[in-house]
Parts: C-alpha cells; sequence; structure tokens
C-alpha cells in the first residue's frame, strides 16, 4: 500500500551566527519559534521582526501553512532575523510567486537574500578586534 506523500518543504535562514530552520507543511496557520507560538512570543521586537514577511504576504498564503523554526546560537536579534528569513523563504518557495519575492525585496531584501556581515574577530594585544594596548615612550 502506497501511503499519499505530503508536501513537507525545509528552509533554512543565517544572521551572525544564528541558525534558523523552518519547516513547512499544510495546515492552518501555525507558526511555532523553538516549539513556542509567535503570538506569545517574547521579546516584542523579535516577534514584530518575525511577522513582517507574514504581514507582507497577506492572510491567504500563509494561513493554509504550519511553519515550525527552529533556531540556535547568537542573541535574540540574530535568532529573530534568521527565523524571519526562514520564514519568508519558506513562503516563498511554497507559493513560487514572482509577485511575492518582489514584494519581499522591495520591503526588506535581506528578508530573501540575508546579510553576510559577522563580527571581526578579536586579535591579541588589545580588548577588541582592533583597539590595542596604549604605548609610552617617556
Amino acid at each position: 500500500m502506497i501511503m499519499p506523500t505530503k508536501k513537507v518543504l525545509v528552509v533554512s535562514g543565517k544572521r551572525k551566527t544564528a541558525t534558523a530552520r523552518a519547516v513547512a507543511r499544510p495546515g492552518i496557520g501555525r507558526i511555532r519559534i523553538n516549539k513556542i507560538p509567535l503570538e506569545i512570543l517574547e521579546p516584542e521586537i523579535s516577534r514584530e521582526k518575525i511577522k513582517e514577511p507574514l504581514l507582507q504576504a497577506g492572510d491567504d498564503v500563509w494561513k493554509q501553512l504550519d511553519i515550525n523554526v527552529t533556531v540556535s546560537g547568537g542573541g535574540f536579534m540574530g535568532q529573530a532575523e534568521a527565523a524571519r528569513m526562514a520564514v519568508a523563504n519558506a513562503l516563498l518557495k511554497w507559493t513560487k510567486s514572482a509577485h511575492l519575492r518582489t514584494v519581499l525585496a522591495e520591503y526588506d531584501r535581506t528578508m530573501i537574500v540575508g546579510d553576510s556581515r559577522k563580527k571581526e574577530p578579536k586579535k591579541f594585544g588589545g580588548p577588541g578586534a582592533r583597539a590595542k594596548g596604549q604605548k609610552s615612550y617617556r
């Protein structure tokens, strides 16, 4: 007996050292970040950040999907931006819509492409990446 195949999509997003993996499947519009529903995710600023692609796409697109996002690494804002990128790419891959792609790109291009900037590594001889201890010759 052959089981009917359900469409499942796995998409990833990265920001600084945070990585997010979104699993999209047919559903009723549930979005969870690390098993926490998006509606009660704290802090509020990261919740709003993750909601951006959903607001741009419109209710009719994401209300038929359940998206589970697993995020690890980085700080809360890096995680929020990685999750946001994963959600946006999941919506794009699910709908295959060129119009949605242009809407998201015009709103904020980092939702689709990603921002490759990372923290510069610390070097010896000082407290940070560029700062050095002062020298005195007198």
